[in-house]
């Protein structure tokens, strides 16, 4: 026998090439000019030459499907059977795309096939012909559809009508449901249907342990099939006698609801069950333009936008969770009855097909995550770059290829700094700066953005510790006044010189390097952690203010770091730090993510702690300020001895990992 395909190169079309072939039939496939490559690919895959599969050069989009009139009359009267599958199955894409293919595509399809005389036309439409029709829908019902307002629904609607009202040829109709992955190897193209919910699924995955029950919602039947029963299907059904001018559902006549295809997935995906699922009908009891009122109030439609964005899903897809459809398909029971063609059960191919899509589908797979291809060519400041955290993070930042501008007080150790790091081909500006003087600060940001136009990343990392404790603190009110002049005030002075410009650009990053002890509220860091706080406390106001304008914040609350900022308190030389260059790991993942908020688990435990329990943080952490003294500069006296440090105090240290005592 001889086929003639339109999608043949699609999901479904490579799958029925295959058993067409397996016929030992001809297949002619209509592919664009530029995509013969693809169609090389194929043949490579299902193992057949060009004398098997062979390339009908044409295009969905013009009448008769542009074949040309010598291909025409060459296929004329040799095809047997015209299986139409080109179609736009995107919930996302828009209206005009979905009428020319759909529509206008089909009706192309048509012409194509009575010009080549062909023996049968196949056209594979959907199940969302029905719109979204309450009750059963029947396979022998068209008219009856109801609520065609989406773009797909309608187009696919509309391209049935063409063959049943236009078609010369006899013709046969299938309307598969919604086609997932092969149910034995899990193969996918795209993310559609409840695909767009594995992202969900595996966030919900790595926040929560998977014995956590969760809540769901229960929603409508969604009507899945695996693409290897709807091909087994099409393939058995068209080629039995006597059908022709018949309607066949290829669906599951035993559809899961939503909340529990979220669970099969969830299963599979070894994520907690949504042990409560919440029905739509519980809020029947709501006048329905009250429903949409507060759908459209903006804060409403902004987080509701911001979570599906987050998550991948379409709004429109949001609009079949309460699917109102069944379908009937007792034509299609009648002409497989025998075959053992049959949908399996979801429960047993759903971890293929999760596993299949982590591997191949998951978005992230398919993001930058690197730095350089994050700061590649963009310009990124980093203040305090001539030691410690400051300078490592200057290196990451000048090895992936950003435009780096740095600053520090000390010209001496900024030329140092940009010979090092010109060396591993940096591109490095480096201006002379005492961020605690305002005056400084304003002419570091004029100087920048003469220069460079632009900041796209601002890294607040220039600044000043003191560890004392307030008994010894009461005659030195400066120490209050210099922490915060350099940490709160020269970092704001430079998020406010540079905001108008990331705003202007609609773009721009922050990271503060903030503390530990802003979590921990560590004793003798009192204007420390003060003046960190305070920082803290503007970058959420301005995020809040800029959360529309795409200017983003993180605050990195920093553990102990083997900085020159420490070295003062020798006692830290014998407790557990980071290193400088494990510190500016976390500023390449602040810039990268651009989370909130950077912390180790032990900090966010101690900032749960003093919220759920005070006095309890408040306990643990005078244990720590006497176990460990004040150093002897601190305290005015002079010695040249390294302190001792007992055992106790290296086992709590250790136990209390990265936090300031």
């Amino acid at each position: 026998m001889n086929y003639f395909l339109t999608g043949g190169t699609g999901f479904i079309g490579r799958f029925l090439v295959e058993k067409l072939l397996a016929r030992g039939g001809t297949v002619h496939v209509l592919v664009r000019e530029q995509s013969q490559d693809k169609l090389e690919r194929l043949r490579e895959r299902w193992g057949a030459d060009s004398d098997r599969v062979k390339a009908v050069i044409g295009d969905l989009s013009r009448p008769g499907l542009g074949i040309a009139s010598a291909d025409l009359e060459t296929l004329q009267g040799k095809v047997d059977h015209v299986f139409h599958l080109a179609a736009v199955y995107d919930m996302g894409a828009d209206e005009d795309a979905q009428r020319t293919a759909n529509i206008e595509g089909t009706r192309h399809a048509l012409e194509a096939a009575e010009q080549m005389q062909a023996g049968c036309f196949h056209h594979v439409s959907s199940i969302a012909a029905a719109g979204l029709f309450k009750g059963t829908f029947r396979e022998d019902m068209f008219e009856e559809a109801e609520k065609l307002d989406h773009p797909y629904l309608l187009t696919k609607h509309e391209s049935e009508r063409v063959v049943r009202e236009s078609c010369k040829v006899p013709f046969r109709i299938y309307r598969p449901g919604m086609v997932i992955g092969h149910s034995s190897t899990g193969e996918m193209d795209k993310v559609d249907g409840p695909y767009y919910f594995f992202k969900m699924i595996q966030k919900i995955r790595h926040a929560i342990p998977q014995w956590v029950p969760t809540i769901g919602i229960e929603g409508g039947r969604l009507n899945i099939v695996p693409v290897d029963f709807v091909v087994d299907a099409l393939d058995y059904i068209a080629h039995a006698e006597g059908e022709d001018g018949q309607c066949f559902h290829l669906v599951d006549t035993d559809p899961y609801k939503v909340g529990e295809i979220l669970n099969i997935f969830s299963d599979a995906g070894h994520a907690p069950r949504m042990a409560m699922r919440i029905d739509a009908r519980m809020f029947g009891f709501v006048p329905p333009f009250i429903r949409q009122s507060l759908k459209n109030l903006p804060p409403v439609k902004r987080l509701t936008g911001a979570v599906l964005d987050d998550l991948g899903i379409p709004p429109s897809v949001m609009s079949f969770i309460n699917y109102p459809t069944r379908f009937d398909a007792r034509e299609t029971e009648r002409v497989l009855k025998g075959s053992g063609i049959e949908v399996p059960r979801l429960p047993d191919y759903a971890p293929l097909i999760w596993d299949y899509w982590e591997r191949h589908l998951d978005p992230d797979l398919f993001k930058d995550r690197t730095l350089k291809g994050t700061v590649e060519g963009r310009v990124c400041v980093v203040t305090g770059a001539t030691s410690g955290i400051g300078l490592a993070t200057a290196r990451k930042l000048a090895e992936a290829g950003a435009v780096l501008v740095i600053g520090a007080r000390t010209k001496e150790k900024l030329d140092e700094v940009v010979a090092e790091l010109e060396e591993l081909g940096g591109n490095v500006h480096a201006y002379q700066c005492d961020f605690a003087d305002m005056g400084d600060c304003d002419r570091f940001v004029k100087t920048v953005l003469d220069n460079h136009g632009k900041v796209d990343v601002l890294v607040n990392n220039a600044g000043r510790s003191i560890r004392r404790s307030l008994a010894l603190s009461f005659d030195r009110f400066h120490d209050f006044e210099r922490t915060m002049q350099l940490n709160y005030f020269g970092a704001v002075r430079l998020i406010m010189g540079f905001a108008p410009s990331m705003l202007e650009h609609n773009r721009g990053h922050v990271v503060n390097i903030s503390s530990i002890g802003v979590l921990t509220n560590a004793p003798r860091f009192s204007s420390y952690v003060a003046s960190k706080s305070a920082l803290d406390a503007f970058s959420r106001c301005a995020a809040a203010e800029w959360s529309d304008r795409n200017v983003t914040f993180t605050t990195i609350n920093m553990p102990l770091v083997k900085t020159p900022m420490i070295a003062p308190t020798k006692i830290y030389d014998s407790v557990p730090t980071l290193t400088p260059e494990e510190a500016a790991q976390m500023v390449a993942d602040a810039i990268v993510y651009r989370p909130k908020r950077i912390a180790t688990r032990l900090g966010i435990f101690a900032q749960v702690l003093h919220a759920l329990a005070p006095k309890m943080g408040e306990i643990v952490m005078n244990t720590g300020y006497r176990m460990f003294p004040d150093t002897a500069a601190a305290a005015g006296t002079k010695s040249g001895e390294k302190p001792k440090v007992s055992t106790e105090q290296v086992a709590f240290a250790a136990i209390m990992r990265g936090i300031y005592w």
